[in-house]
């Protein structure tokens, strides 16, 4: 089965982005109708983020949600064959001078939270820019051997597994390679603090603000923004007093920052991820049905 979505995302790659789009929301449609568990958890995250939503409302923005997400799937096919070419010209970088002026100078921090143009974020950037980062092995070998490709395509990017040690990112960024970061999952208890998102306490890797302690490093945010004739990535400007007084400080001003930019385009935001999954002892899980 594997074998055959991916001939499928090969054969699709070379529409244009249109009607790919437009094959990648209908899928999204489907996903929303019979992937019952994906639906739950994504309802689940909307209801504790925005309490005030109706259900007709989070159910509309759940649908709008599930047909990025299907899009973003079949588009993926894009970013492992599609032509460098064709790839610059749907992937706009904005901002690029924000990173030109520190590439190579000193150690950065790419802030990349869970939007769903991350994928193109990374590739489109890799094509500039020499880059560290982690990726999380998929389950499927075949499907993880071809992410894992794609994502290897252009430059000489070092792409670390989760279960590596952050040395080696660190190495890699004090020798002048951004490093792209997603802190913003549940990973579980560890080097874990509970901060609030969206006004729910939420386990938060405390990462960014450790690492940035340790490098030397400064945080430049990257928001990869999904459109109708492609994607625009979004090289924000240097964050200012960070790392600040405290880890936990700092770690709060990194959900309030990526709260803001949720609300932006709620719907491109990876809500199909059990966010809240870890909860302090004794309180039972948001996800029971």
């Amino acid at each position: 089965m594997t074998r055959i979505v991916l001939v499928l995302m090969w054969l699709l790659h070379w529409l244009p982005l249109p009607i790919l789009a437009a094959l990648g929301r209908g899928l999204g449609r489907l996903l929303y109708r019979f992937g019952r568990e994906r639906r739950h958890i994504a309802m689940t995250n909307l209801g504790l983020c925005f309490p005030g939503m109706t259900p007709a409302q989070k159910s509309a923005l759940a649908r709008r949600h599930f047909e990025a997400f299907g899009r973003s799937f079949l588009e993926r096919g894009l970013l492992w064959w599609a032509s460098e070419a064709r790839l610059r010209k749907l992937g706009q970088l904005v901002g690029k001078e924000r990173l030109d002026a520190l590439y190579g100078k000193r150690p950065v921090i790419l802030l990349v939270p869970h939007f769903l143009g991350l994928d193109m974020a990374w590739t489109r950037m890799s094509m500039d820019y020499d880059m560290s980062g982690i990726y999380a092995n998929q389950k499927n070998l075949m499907f993880n051997a071809a992410l894992y490709k794609g994502r290897a395509r252009f430059g000489k990017s070092l792409m670390l597994s989760r279960q590596e040690s952050t040395r080696k990112g660190l190495k890699a960024m004090k020798a002048g390679m951004p490093f792209f970061y997603l802190p913003d999952m549940d990973f579980g208890e560890r080097d874990t603090i509970f901060v609030p998102f969206f006004g729910f306490p939420a386990a938060t890797i405390t990462g960014l603000s450790r690492l940035a302690r340790l490098a030397g490093a400064v945080v430049v945010p990257v928001i990869s923004h999904m459109d109708r004739d492609g994607y625009h990535i979004e090289i924000g400007e240097p964050w200012a007093d960070f790392p600040g007084a405290s880890i936990e400080g700092d770690t709060r001003r990194m959900n309030a920052y990526i709260e803001s930019e949720v609300l932006k385009m709620p719907e491109q935001y990876f809500w199909l991820h059990k966010r809240f999954k870890t909860r302090p002892p004794g309180e039972k899980s948001v996800y029971e049905a």
